[in-house]
């Protein structure tokens, strides 16, 4: 069995939205939904000085869920983690609708558990 890993930049984006919290946490919700996840207590979030980006994660039984907002450059980065198979859920057509996106990367990483076999 494998763990998965989304890694997502997002580019391009509307500053104000990088600093808005609520945003933010329904994206975090979006989540939470599209992929029957289930946090194990409330999400923690900081808020920087202006101009303002965000931090916040997420615990889950899953794993975790993070992002950081960087309103300065108009990108934003988030990382999730889940321990077993989840359905794809669409980065790229959520951020831009959400959060004005130009571009978005997603990588996703496939992460065994048991060690690889090694090369004879």
């Amino acid at each position: 069995m494998n763990g998965r890993e989304w890694i997502v930049d997002a580019y391009g984006c509307l500053p104000d939205a990088l600093k808005d919290r609520e945003r933010i946490e329904k994206l975090f919700g979006s989540l939470v939904s599209a992929l029957a996840l289930h946090p194990v207590r409330p999400s923690e979030w900081h808020q920087f000085p202006e101009p303002g980006g965000l931090t916040g994660f997420l615990m889950l039984e899953e794993s975790h869920l993070a992002c950081h907002t960087f309103p300065e450059f108009g990108s934003l980065c988030l990382s999730l983690f889940c321990c077993r198979p989840r359905p794809e859920f669409n980065f790229v057509f959520y951020l831009a609708r959400e959060f004005g996106a130009e571009s978005v990367r997603v990588r996703r990483i496939e992460r065994p558990y048991g060690a690889l076999p090694t090369a004879a």
